[in-house]
């Protein structure tokens, strides 16, 4: 998906909301068994609550990876779930040198099809690239992340007082253009929202850590929102885990819708 049809279905549909399937067997709800094939069952439940009201879907890749073979069956099961109509992320935190990053990228954007990759920056350009040089999808940077691990590295500054996400994010804003280059930016912190927002005036970001993690929606548009919109805000365990009992899909529906009035709210008057 280009960057002209996300921003279409955005503004279409009057919402940037995109559902985690960050599900995990031992929270399933009632209705269905404890296994991959209630795994399964589950997710394709949930992205028929929550299709109308989302314009992108994020599958967290560990929550397949740590059951083998039988979790990447689930996984491509999943993938063939999704609307070819929304943005579908695959949550990896890839990175390594650039022959091995080469069949990252094979496997999440031609086996799997998806338009983009979550990509670890650390080990530097060589590491990104081949995620950068497939036409027409795209790469999601880690810059700025709401966990309390992020103050170990992320947060500390240099002689000029620049926090090193800012550092990176600089440097890679320089490698791709912002049809192809997106970053990963926490909610709970708004004042680096900003600082990221002015280091990358023009990129996507996508936004985790609304809802369950305490992020304020309100918050996070007033930081970084642009002209184009610019962001994809992220919510899982709230949506997909809303109710534990029968009810989960319409729960999981109602959050979803909720969180859509109120970024349609949010959208007129031009945040």
């Amino acid at each position: 998906m280009n960057r002209e049809t996300l921003i279409s279905n955005i503004r279409f549909k009057e919402s940037f909301l995109c559902v985690g399937l960050d599900s995990d067997i031992d929270k399933l709800p009632v209705p269905f068994t404890k296994d991959l094939e209630g795994l399964v069952s589950f997710n394709a439940a949930i992205i028929e609550a929550t299709k109308d009201y989302c314009v992108s879907y994020k599958v967290n890749t560990a929550f397949y990876e740590r059951y083998g073979s039988g979790g990447w069956e689930a996984l491509e099961k999943t993938r063939a779930l999704l609307p070819s109509s929304h943005y579908l992320i695959a949550d990896a935190k890839r990175a390594d040198i650039g022959n091995t990053t080469h069949q990252y990228a094979r496997a999440f954007f031609e086996q799997m099809d998806f338009d983009a990759v979550t990509v670890a920056p650390y080990m530097g350009r060589d590491s990104v690239e081949p995620f950068l040089n497939y036409p027409g999808k795209w790469t999601i940077l880690l810059a700025v992340t709401s966990n309390i691990g992020s103050e170990d590295f992320q947060l500390l500054t240099d002689s000029e007082g620049i926090p090193l996400y800012a550092r990176v994010a600089r440097k890679a804003v320089s490698w791709a253009d912002p049809d192809r280059l997106m970053f990963v930016c926490g909610a709970t912190r708004p004042e680096q929202l900003e600082v990221m927002r002015k280091t990358a005036p023009d990129h996507f970001f996508l936004v985790p850590g609304v809802g369950a993690q305490g992020g304020s929606l309100e918050e996070v548009c007033k930081n970084c929102m642009t002209d184009d919109v610019g962001i994809l805000v992220n919510s899982s365990r709230s949506i997909i885990y809303a109710s534990s009992d029968a009810d989960f899909q319409s729960a999981a529906e109602n959050k979803a819708e909720q969180l859509q009035k109120e970024m349609a709210h949010i959208l007129s008057k031009g945040l």
